[in-house]
Formats: structure tokens, sequence, C-alpha cells
């Protein structure tokens, strides 16, 4: 009997353990310890629950099986009729196939020789599309591109035919590109300004060649459309033949043509002007138009003195007294001042005054002809450093882009051309100035040897006048 109470305890306290372990309400619920009645009877209790608990999800389970199954013959059913459509869909593809190869067959044999007519316009109609976008007289005709787009578009995406319309209108287009080309006209447009700003202004288009408005060149965008001001305008003599196009009427005004359809504008205007080729030149090429400009600002000054001096020598020469305003009156003044001296101290005197003027009409003639000659080799110092600067380009990036080397050595070459245009006026003008100053100095030179021989003369026929007196003395 005890043994079996033992077991009875032992098994509680298990089935206590386990309840306690699965269901911990009943633990949270009771505060005081259960009895072996209490114990067995949650027991039972518990296992009443469980079972209808399973029973519940038995038949949940067996519910959702024959859905399962009720869909699966859905499916089933789906598929297969699938299936019959496809092969349906299939047979009926291959029978369309036959007749649309039937079909094609009859519409090449009917189209014949158009069948080529309508291929040569689907040609035609794309490359007249690239020209009407290219073209300056879409300026004033806009759209047309958009036409013959669509055009070869629909001919080659389709089987549809052209229209006569639409071939009417091809040859209409293709008339009037032909005949506008060959007029000058005026019309009004939207022009973008190199300043950004969008104006309605005048246009002038001459032919397909060139589009002008108050003096300015025109640039047609073809992908746009749109009309802009050039931001590098030509050289002011175009401008100026377009600004007096512009403003005639019935005139016939010279202007210069592009064939090309704007390349050769392209290049005008990538063209640099005076102040770019000599801002190229760089520090010695302002350094050499430096010493150029107070070259020929001295040779200024030099050929107003000179003219003055020249003009009052010569006047000196009509006038029988001395003036001393000017070199010639200095030194015939000389002759003056000392009347009773030997005509060999009188020699000196003339040769000592004209030495004296010398320096006033040579003045700064050896400065300009110093400038003619170190213009030059300015201009070759910057030759030579530029050319360093070009190597060393093409030694960092290469002989891949001609452009850079090209452009190295023309602004390299400009400081050689900056120091030629210096130093060949100065050459002439040196050259013209010496030549004044050395006629000036041969006219005092001439007046002085004239002064010595005539007081050469004079002191001879003076000693013959006293040995005649002296004989006539003695003969006495």
């Amino acid at each position: 009997m005890n043994a079996l109470m033992k077991s009875l305890v032992t098994t509680s306290a298990s089935l206590l353990l386990v309840l306690t372990t699965a269901m911990p309400s009943f633990a949270a619920d009771e505060k005081k310890p259960l009895d072996l009645d209490q114990l067995l009877s949650q027991l039972q209790n518990g296992k009443t629950q469980q079972n209808q608990e399973n029973k519940t999800r038995e038949q949940a389970f067996l519910r959702q099986r024959a859905e399962q199954d009720s869909m699966l013959k859905q499916a089933t059913t789906t598929r297969d009729n699938a299936l019959k459509l496809s092969e349906t869909l299939e047979t009926k593809f291959e029978q369309n196939e036959f007749q649309l190869a039937d079909l094609s067959e009859a519409l090449n044999k009917r189209m014949g020789s158009l069948k080529e007519l309508f291929g040569v316009l689907q040609q035609v109609s794309g490359d007249a599309k690239g020209k009407m976008q290219t073209s300056n007289v879409s300026a004033q005709f806009p759209g047309r591109d958009v036409f013959f787009e669509q055009l070869a578009q629909s001919m080659g995406g389709s089987s549809k035919l052209a229209s006569i319309e639409q071939i009417e209108t091809v040859w209409f287009e293709l008339q009037r590109e032909m005949t506008e080309q060959g007029k000058v006209v005026k019309f009004n447009a939207d022009v973008v300004e190199a300043s950004g700003n969008k104006v309605n202004k005048e246009i002038v288009r001459v032919g397909a060649f060139a589009l002008v408005s108050q003096g300015q060149y025109l640039d047609l965008n073809p992908t746009t459309g749109t009309l802009s001001e050039l931001v590098r305008q030509p050289a002011s003599r175009f401008n100026d033949s377009a600004a007096n196009l512009q403003t005639s009427t019935d005139q016939v005004v010279p202007f210069a043509l592009d064939p090309t359809g704007g390349s050769i504008l392209s290049l005008l205007v990538q063209a640099p002007n005076i102040e770019e080729r000599i801002d190229q030149g760089g520090t010695v090429g302002y350094i050499i138009i430096a010493v150029g400009l107070i070259a020929f600002l001295i040779a200024l000054e030099r050929f107003v003195s000179l003219a003055r001096i020249n003009h009052k020598v010569k006047r000196q020469l009509k006038e029988v007294e001395p003036n001393e305003n000017n070199p010639l009156g200095r030194v015939l003044k000389v002759n003056q001042q000392y009347p009773d001296v030997a005509y060999e101290t009188l020699e000196l005197k003339l040769s000592e005054s004209i030495l004296r003027e010398m320096p006033v009409i040579t003045k700064n003639l050896t400065l300009i002809k110093i400038v003619s000659v170190i213009a030059p080799l300015l201009g070759l110092l910057g030759t030579v450093t530029g050319m360093i600067n070009t190597f060393q380009a093409i030694t960092l990036f290469g002989t891949g882009d001609p452009k850079l080397m090209a452009g190295g050595i023309s602004t390299a070459l400009m400081t050689t051309v900056l120091g030629l245009v210096v130093a060949i006026p100065t050459v002439v003008l040196s050259s013209m100035l010496n030549t004044r100053s050395k006629n000036i100095m041969l006219i005092l030179q001439e007046q002085s040897a004239g002064i010595i021989a005539e007081r050469s003369e004079q002191q001879l026929e003076r000693r013959q006048n006293m040995k005649v007196a002296s004989k006539n003395n003695q003969v006495a």
C-alpha cells in the first residue's frame, strides 16, 4: 500500500510539473497547492478540452483539403482550356501567315513599277529632311523637315502608300527650296541676341547662303530651329556690307556669299582679330610695341624739328644778314664776329660752330636706329620662348592634336612678326631722318667752306695790294 501511494505521489508530481510547463495559467490562477482529487479533475478537464481542439483542427484541415482539391480541378480546367486556345491561335496564325504572303505577293504584282517609285520617294523624303533642317530658307518657312520626317517614317514602317497630296507636297517643297535659293527677301522673325534676349527683328535672307539682321550675321540652329546672332562676328567690312544690304532698296550692294553654307563664315569668325593676335605675343610682344611707339614718337618729333630747321636754313640762304634763329645764321655770325682773323683760324671757328649745331640736328637719331636693330632681336627672343613652351606642351600631351602644335607655333611666331613690323618702318624712318640731317649739315659745311674761301681770297688780295704799295714806295 505504501508503495502504491508513493507511486501515485510520484506520478502526480510529474503530471503537475507537466501541467505547470504546458499550461502555466493553472499555476497562475491557483495560489494554494492542490490535492490529488483536484489535480485529477483538472487533468480530466484539460484532456477533454484538448480533444475538442484536435477535432476542430481536423475538421478545418478537411475543409481546406476539399478547397485545395477544388482549386486544383479549376486550375487543371483552365490549363486545358488555355492549351486548346493556344492550338487554335497557332492554327489561325499559320493561316494568317499564308494569307499575308498571298496578299503581299498580290500587292507586289499590282504595284509593279510603283514600288520603285515609292522607294525613291522615301529616299528623297529622308534626304530632303536633312537638307531642310540645315537650309537657311527654313528660317522663313519653318516646319518643313517635320513633314518629310513623318512621310519617310510612315512609308518605311508600314505598307501604307503615299497619297497624291503628299507626293504633290514633296514636289512643291523641293520646287520652293530651289526657287527661294535665288531670292533676296526680308521677313520678320524672333532672334536670340548675343546678350540672350529674344527680339523680333527684320531679317534679310540672301538665298540659302546667309541671314543678316541690323548688320549682324545670324545662325540657324537645325535642332531647335531658332535664329541667334553669332557671338563672334566676322571682320567689319563684312558687317558693313550686311548693313548696306538691309538698308538698300533697288541698288546693287556688294555682299560676300558663302557657297559652302556657313563653313567659310565659321572659319572667318574663328580667325583672331588684330587685338587677339597682339595678345598672343605676350609680354615680349607688348614690350616690342611700346619700344616701337617710343621710336615713332621720336621720329615724328625729329621730322617736325628737321623740317622747321630746313625751312629756316633755306630762308637764311636767301637773306644777306645772318639770323641767329637757325644753325646757318649762327654759323654765318661767326664770320662777322671775327672779321680780321686769318682764314685758318676762321676755319677752326666755323668748324667749332658746326660741331656745336650737330647735336641739335642729329638728336635721338641713334636711338631710332637702335630700336630698328633690337626690335627683331626681341621678336626672336619671344619666338624662342614660345617654341620652348610649345615643346613642353608636346612633351606633356603628345602630338595627337595638331591644333596644339599649330597654335603654339603661331603664338611663338607672333613676336617675330611684331618685331619686323616695328623694325621695318623704323629703319626707313632712320634713313630718312639721317638723310635730312646730313643735308642740313652739308649746307652748313658748304657755306662754311664758301666763307673760308672768300676770307682766303680777301687776305690774298690784301697781301698783293700791300706788296704793290711797298714796291711803289721804294720806287718813289
